[in-house]
């Protein structure tokens, strides 16, 4: 990998929101911090009830979906390799590609405060491979692996919007 190279800052919600396509509800990460650049960070997310998926999942004990957790691992992951590589959504849109080996340990309810660290583990041209973890507290409740690339906005030499930019299989 890449020389350990620590960014300066930790992002905050309105820093993420700059380089993140997301918005609420759907905005998962609300703080980065302890960034290597290109290599790894931490996602924080507090949960609260007020969050629309806890009226029906479930009333009577909610309980935070496994898919949004995981969705809560990308996003920082998104986060960490768009800052890391001054991605914009004026040049483009990193989107989610595949999950592997996701395991859901421990529920995750409301009040409580996800730590995410997400790790880079592979990178070809612009498809990223991660590995992140899920934690309240100590406590491991999720961990997955997934891939996400790089689709970049409309270029002056005629490319489409959305077209893939140099996807390697």
């Amino acid at each position: 990998m890449n020389e350990h190279k620590p960014l300066s800052r930790e992002l905050n919600i309105d820093q993420l929101r700059d380089i993140l396509a997301h918005r609420p509800p759907f905005l998962m990460v609300e703080r980065l911090t302890d960034i290597c650049s290109n290599e790894s960070a931490v996602g924080w997310k507090a949960v609260s009830i007020n969050e629309p998926y806890f009226a029906g999942h479930f009333p009577d004990y909610p309980v935070m979906p496994g898919v949004l957790i995981v969705e809560a691992l990308a996003q920082a992951a998104v986060a960490l390799i768009s800052y890391s590589s001054n991605i914009s959504l004026d040049n483009g849109v990193v989107y989610f590609m595949s999950i592997d080996k996701a395991r859901f340990r421990r529920p995750v309810r409301p009040g409580d405060m996800l730590r995410m660290p997400v790790r880079l583990t592979r990178a070809r041209g612009s498809v990223w491979r991660f590995e992140g973890k899920a934690y309240v507290g100590d406590t491991l409740c999720a961990q997955a692996e997934y891939s996400a690339m790089l689709a970049r906005n409309e270029t002056p030499e005629g490319g489409a919007k959305g077209e893939p930019d140099g996807v390697e299989g």
